[in-house]
């Protein structure tokens, strides 16, 4: 089971995180110094797997940021990097060459993509053809929702223009 993923930037500044296990929010900020400390002291040619207290860390850095995950010891590291790899296909496919500015400023779809891809520490589906299909649907209805909330909005206007007309 994972118990954190990481996203942050080059220089540190933290991008996403997602905790899949209980921890304080004073824990969670040292951790998060601990981690992003030792993963960019790590040189590129180093090995991606880090024994942390009581569980390994996968990282991989993509482009300009690295994704960073915590599971168990038992927990397989490759099947780590492949869940990471995974997620950065989805992103890419859903930002079209994704970037630390796409994650900045859509930062509620790269959580709803790791949520549709993830849940509970645990993977739900590893369909490149699924998870892309239920974000455009949730996409297809928010932009239902914002035009019903538009037209909503222009009809009490006018009704209220014509309640003052009479």
């Amino acid at each position: 089971m994972m118990r954190f993923m990481l996203l942050f930037s080059r220089q540190g500044k933290l991008r996403l995180q997602k905790w899949y296990s209980t921890v304080l929010e004073k824990d969670k900020k040292k951790i998060i110094r601990e981690l992003v400390q030792i993963v960019l002291s790590r040189q590129p040619k180093m090995c991606s797997f880090v024994n942390w207290r009581d569980v390994k860390i996968i990282s991989k850095r993509y482009a300009s940021l690295y994704f960073c995950c915590a599971i168990e010891e038992q927990d397989n590291e490759l099947l780590t990097l492949e869940i990471i790899h995974r997620y950065v296909e989805l992103l890419d496919r859903y930002f079209g060459n994704v970037c630390e500015l796409d994650i900045i400023f859509n930062f509620e779809k790269a959580y709803f993509i790791l949520d549709e891809f993830l849940m509970g520490g645990e993977l739900q589906d590893t369909s490149k053809e699924s998870i892309p299909k239920a974000i455009e649907e949730a996409d297809m209805l928010q932009e239902v929702n914002a035009a019903t909330e538009s037209e909503k909005k222009y009809c009490s206007q006018s009704f209220v223009l014509f309640v003052h007309s009479l």
